[in-house]
């Protein structure tokens, strides 16, 4: 909100210098962004007045104007300026004069015909484009009233002055307006506010003779306010009013449009004005849009409009897009007689959203957004009539339309003072606080040690005790508060998912591998290069709607492609082997009861180079498993997967849970990640390794009676899994086998085709007694029968 301080003295004193003013407002709780200064820098600028004009004799383009600067004789300057002409008054620099930028300007001759200086545009003084009047913005700045020729051009037009560049945040829309701000300097510095007139004089006949307003939908417009001006009189505004405006950061168009504009800036309330003779029916209806339903704005824009769009509309059709912009078809033109001023209240999260599916942001749709005072459209539009009946731009007609289906009933909250001196840990008498309400137009009474305060309409922030007390704090004066430090015990810590997480990567760590980090946006491609089958539950993607493109443009499933593509470049940089993990998250496009999609924790693991195949991933996998507590995974063979090499993966089972998969990868996959040698991976979901972990020490003494092993060799089909004969030998070992460790496997020679050799020690131990040979032998012969009848197995010879 840029806030020209000349115009905000208009309201309120301020007796005190831009400095002090600038820190005093900052620790009251309006941060400023930037303090400009105008008119600094601008040396030897006159007022001129253009006497004759003839043409350049040697450029078809160019002018030799003769111009009264004050001097006892006329200063000839040339200049190629389209619109300016004899009798204007125009900004003159001398020479050795100096522009806002810093320009020094001489005497020269420009095609052979002196030139004692130079005519100024807006632009060249220091004034944006955006802000310069209609009337000049393409050429000289031409003066609209006449001023003594010579005079110092800052001083004649009033241009010095300083302009504060306020944030606003969107919580106090009442602070997007001179009164607004007005009001907050006036609290904190103690001051009155002066509000401005608004009460016409020279009013006659009765609006409601013209126009008649009815409101459709109550529930997104609460209050439509409705004036008639008369014998208007289209002309560029006062010199006053366009400083103001340009100050303010908008343009000066014309009188009418200005004024509006003005009160706008004035009071937050937008305002917009139509011509009466586009209304039809003298009908003023406020509804919404038919879906599909075009208009076209004054801009010249044809818009397509969606059902639930609040449109302004006559007895035929559309006028106006309701708190966004008016319509090409009843704008305000050169020969408009009578117009309609609207100043109306509408629902701030229908603006916002009709603002936003048109991509169309106006001065009036940021406010309305963020919510105005209903209580100032009456207001508004008697400033409106009031500033066009005294630069006598039109007659106003008597009274108004207002149509006011719904009232608020303003609550109110109660404000303990124990509170307030507590929480900012000051002591603060009634009176002061008293006072500080006063200033902030904040209605209080006295009740039971607290004050019951009622939120003026214009401040929706307060809500709350707390609302309030954080008012008593900023105008106390943020910088006054005592700092002390917050007081607690609390003790963080670890959930224990986190301290499960932080054990696993310590463990992989240990044992070498390198933890990795990749992205959670991820490309489709990722999935067809790993050999994700269609209908896999991995292709239930969550696609982002704005990704920066194709290869960002989905969520992670999966996390073997980001490790395959973090192994592919550390492959072809000819790193020999590489060894990593990742632990992260997720997502599949299967919905929650939150509505969300399911996000998961996963660990894989991946891995190249010598000695890195599938038993050392199995190793470091099964050692990284039994740190959380799960020991003896079983290891499930899969045939069907293009992701590993059939017959060299199998999923992982504990507790008869699927927690992952592990293998060796797929020939195909490694090729299309540009790796030249055999590769392992696993990925594992890390939420169910965390749902079966347990990590709790139980204490076992130290056997004390000795054991006895015996070491056996069986010669068995190549089809039988070790884990089938382990898990037959435990099965028929009773209680006496302690322990069952596989030492070799062997295929070659002395071994039939089709036969492989497989070795185990069995560790036999009773808890109570030493075992004799005769009760080992029964155990051992018995495991020994067992494997014979059911898997085939011959003993062999070590």
């Amino acid at each position: 909100m840029l806030v020209f301080m000349e115009w905000l003295k208009e309201y309120t004193q301020i007796k005190t210098d831009m400095d002090h003013y600038a820190e005093r407002m900052i620790m009251s709780g309006s941060n400023i962004e930037t303090v400009a200064r105008f008119g600094d820098g601008i040396e030897n600028v006159v007022v001129g007045k253009i006497l004759t004009m003839d043409r350049h004799p040697d450029a078809d383009k160019l002018f030799v104007c003769l111009v009264d600067v004050g001097a006892t004789d006329p200063v000839q300057i040339v200049t190629g300026a389209p619109n300016v002409f004899a009798g204007a008054f125009v900004p003159v620099i001398l020479p050795d004069g100096v522009l806002p930028n810093g320009t020094v300007i001489r005497k020269g001759a420009i095609r052979g015909v002196e030139s004692y200086g130079m005519l100024c545009s807006a632009k060249e003084l220091g004034y944006e484009d955006k802000v310069i009047p209609v009337s000049h913005k393409d050429g000289i700045w031409i003066l609209g009233d006449e001023h003594q020729p010579g005079a110092d051009f800052v001083t004649a037009l009033g241009l010095s002055g300083e302009v504060v560049d306020f944030e606003i945040t969107p919580n106090r829309p009442d602070c997007l307006s001179m009164i607004g701000m007005a009001r907050e300097t006036a609290a904190t510095f103690g001051g009155k506010i002066k509000y401005p007139d608004t009460i016409c004089t020279r009013e006659s006949g009765i609006a409601s003779d013209h126009i008649n307003v009815t409101i459709q939908k109550p529930e997104l417009c609460n209050r439509y306010t409705a004036r008639i001006v008369e014998d208007i009189k289209i002309g560029p505004s006062p010199w006053w009013l366009q400083k103001r405006l340009m100050y303010a950061g908008m343009r000066p168009i014309n009188n009418i449009v200005d004024v509006t504009n003005y009160v706008m800036l004035e009071y937050g309330q937008p305002i917009h004005a139509f011509d009466i003779r586009d209304i039809r029916g003298q009908k003023i209806e406020v509804d919404t849009a038919a879906e599909g339903e075009t208009f076209t704005t004054l801009d010249g824009q044809e818009r397509r409009l969606s059902e639930g769009m609040l449109l302004i509309k006559d007895g035929e059709g559309a006028i106006a897009i309701a708190g966004v912009m008016g319509g090409r078809n009843s704008e305000i033109k050169e020969d408009t007689k009578t117009i309609v001023i609207e100043s109306a209240n509408f629902d701030c999260d229908n603006i916002r959203l009709t603002s936003k599916k048109l991509g169309l942001r106006t001065e009036a749709s940021s406010r309305f957004e963020k919510g105005v005072d209903a209580g100032l459209t009456v207001i508004a539009a008697d400033r409106v009539c009031y500033l066009i009946e005294s630069i006598g731009a039109g007659k106003v007609i008597g009274g108004s339309v207002d149509v006011h289906p719904v009232t608020d009933r303003p609550g109110t909250i109660f404000v303990r003072i124990a509170r307030i001196n507590l929480l900012l840990g000051v002591t603060l008498e009634k009176d002061v606080i008293a006072t500080m309400f006063d200033g902030l137009e904040i209605p209080w009474t006295w009740e039971n040690d607290g004050f019951v305060v009622t939120p003026p309409p214009f401040r929706r922030d307060l809500k709350a005790e707390i609302d309030v007390i954080e008012e008593v704090a900023r105008l106390y004066g943020y910088d006054r508060l005592p700092v002390t430090l917050p007081k607690g015990n609390c003790e963080a810590r670890k959930t224990d998912k986190q301290v499960l997480r932080d054990l696993t990567k310590a463990t992989l760590v240990g044992m070498g591998a390198s933890e990795v980090q990749t992205y959670s946006f991820v490309s489709p491609k990722g999935l067809d290069q790993i050999g994700v089958a269609e209908g896999a539950k991995e292709r239930l993607t969550v696609k982002l709607l704005n990704p920066l493109g194709e290869e960002n443009s989905i969520m992670r499933t999966t996390l073997l492609p980001n490790l395959l593509e973090v192994l592919g470049r550390n492959f072809s940089r000819n790193i020999p082997s590489v060894k990593a993990f990742e632990m992260g998250n997720t997502f599949l496009n299967i919905d929650t009861e939150e509505g969300l999609p399911t996000e998961n924790e996963s660990l894989c693991i991946a891995s190249y180079g010598p000695g890195e195949d599938f038993f050392t991933l199995k190793g470091l996998l099964c050692q990284a498993l039994s740190k959380l507590g799960i020991r003896d995974p079983e290891f499930v063979p899969v045939q069907e997967t293009k992701t590993y090499h059939p017959g060299r993966c199998a999923n992982i089972l504990y507790q008869g849970r699927n927690v992952g998969m592990i293998g060796e990868f797929h020939p195909d996959v490694l090729e299309r990640y540009g790796i030249a040698a055999r590769g392992c991976g696993c990925e594992c979901d890390f939420n169910a390794l965390t749902e079966l972990a347990d990590t709790k020490r139980y204490y076992t003494p130290l056997p004390r009676y000795p054991s006895t092993a015996r070491d056996i060799a069986l010669l068995v089909d190549d089809a039988v899994q070790v884990a089938d004969i382990e898990a037959l030998i435990r099965k028929h070992g009773t209680e006496l086998l302690e322990e069952v460790v596989l030492f070799d496997v062997y295929r070659g020679k002395q071994v039939p085709e089709g036969k492989k050799s497989v070795a185990f020690t069995l560790t036999y131990r009773a808890k109570d007694r030493t075992l004799t040979d005769q009760e080992v032998v029964e155990v051992h012969e018995e495991v020994l029968s067992s494997l014979r009848e059911e898997l085939n197995a011959v003993l062999r010879e070590l």
